[in-house]
Formats: C-alpha cells, sequence, structure tokens
C-alpha cells in the first residue's frame, strides 16, 4: 500500500491545504503565486496527462516535484534533478526565543532573503501555506524557515535559509527545530525534502534526527502543445474544501 508521503502533494491538496487546490479533472495544483508543486494521480493516464497539459498551457514548462516515473512521450524534460525525502527520527524540537513569526507584511524580506540564498521555491503567497519563523538582527531579516506541504499528520519543513553574513553561527538549526516544534505540538511529524547532491545540508538534517525515508526527484517537463489544445479551455477550478477527491 503506498504512503501518504510517496505523493505529499496530493495528500495535501486533497487534505489540510484542499482550500488551496486548483483543479482539472484528476490534476491538483496550487496558485500559482503559493506553490509550484502540483499534484497527479498515483497511477495517471492519457486523460490525466492531457488535463495537466491544458491546465498549464500550450507550451509551458510543468514542475513535476516528487513524480519518478518516465514522462510520456511528447513532453520533453528540461529539468532533472535527484532528491532525498526525510523524517523526523528524534529531533530535539524546541521553541527558540529570538525567532519571530513572519507574515504577509514580512514577504518584500522573505523574497529578498530567498533570492540571496536560493532555498528552492518561495514564491508571494507560500507563506500562507503555515507558520514561518525568522531571525532578525539590527532589524534585518538574516534567516528563516517554514512549513509547505501538509499531508494529514505531517507538516514539510521549507525555505531554510540562512544570510550569507551570519552563517556558521547555527541559526538554520535553531530555527529547523523551532518550527519542528511548533509541528509536533499539533500532533504532526517534521518532513522535508532536498537535492540528493546537497550532501552537506543532508548530513546537517541526520545529526538532528532526520533519517533518510525514500529517494524521490525533483523535474519539470514541457507540455506538448498539441495536447494541451486537444482540450476544451478551461479555468482551473477551486477544489471543495474538506471534500477527498477519488484517485
Amino acid at each position: 500500500m503506498s504512503h501518504v508521503l510517496d505523493n505529499p502533494a496530493l495528500a495535501s491538496l486533497t487534505g489540510p491545504h484542499a482550500r488551496f487546490a486548483e483543479r482539472r479533472g484528476r490534476v491538483l495544483r496550487y496558485p500559482v503565486d503559493v506553490s509550484p508543486w502540483l499534484a497527479l494521480p498515483d497511477e495517471p493516464d492519457a486523460g490525466d496527462w492531457a488535463d495537466l497539459a491544458a491546465l498549464a498551457g500550450p507550451g509551458a514548462e510543468v514542475p513535476l516535484n516528487g513524480y519518478c516515473p518516465e514522462v510520456p512521450a511528447g513532453w520533453e524534460v528540461v529539468f532533472h534533478v535527484e532528491g532525498v525525502q526525510l523524517v523526523d527520527d528524534g529531533l530535539a524540537a524546541a521553541p527558540d526565543a529570538e525567532a519571530v513569526r513572519l507574515g504577509p507584511a514580512d514577504v518584500p524580506e522573505m523574497l529578498d532573503l530567498v533570492a540571496r540564498t536560493r532555498p528552492g521555491p518561495f514564491l508571494p503567497r507560500t507563506v500562507e501555506l503555515g507558520t514561518y519563523l525568522g531571525i532578525r538582527r539590527d532589524g534585518v531579516l538574516v534567516a528563516m524557515a517554514g512549513e509547505r506541504l501538509r499531508p494529514p499528520g505531517w507538516t514539510e519543513i521549507s525555505a531554510v535559509c540562512t544570510d550569507p553574513a551570519v552563517r556558521g553561527e547555527g541559526l538554520a538549526t535553531r530555527l529547523i527545530l523551532a518550527v519542528a516544534h511548533g509541528i509536533r505540538e499539533r500532533g504532526e511529524t517534521p518532513f522535508l525534502h532536498t537535492s540528493a547532491r546537497n550532501t552537506g545540508a543532508i548530513r546537517l538534517y541526520e545529526t538532528l534526527g532526520f533519517r533518510l525515508r525514500r529517494t524521490t526527484a525533483f523535474l519539470a517537463a514541457r507540455a506538448p502543445e498539441h495536447l494541451a489544445r486537444a482540450r476544451e479551455p478551461a479555468a482551473p477550478q477551486p477544489s471543495s474544501p474538506g471534500v477527498a477527491h477519488a484517485l
């Protein structure tokens, strides 16, 4: 049987994050200013790929984070990085007195920090997905971490980044443990994703108490133009909160 973390975006968008879901057929996605994660069924068929192409638009590049099988003929893979998924296996989670809650008013600073440190996708409305904590020095945001995907019973820690000027002070570790504390307080379990090539970060996460659960992949593919145009044009429809969609 599949595990909820095997398709975490699908579990999120049909569960705790259903209010964000845009869908076409059996394909779901976050709004494009919230997160690049989208969700295919566990075993997508030709109709699902056609719906995905129509949802994205002719010739669009589609992020397929967490998708490991080969894409169908006609789809051009334009980006592919091997990744790993790690889960809490004994984190010493704890609040941090210096960490402050970040919200919509802090987004310009958060986007600036992300642009300088490149921890992965963080968009103008990503902050709406969960709790984001930051550390300021002389009023300037120098480190942050927060929550992204929320499959039932789990929460992903994401956007972990530190200004180069203060690296080596352990700020990222403190924020990871503080975010994990909040996740644990809700009765959920922290997990995260990173590039398989990011061996230094993986060693740090394992030292903190994460363990490798599975390998995965982060890729993007260009949708065939003819496939997208073959479907009747339609705007993505919001999913009804609390309604689980059949696979």
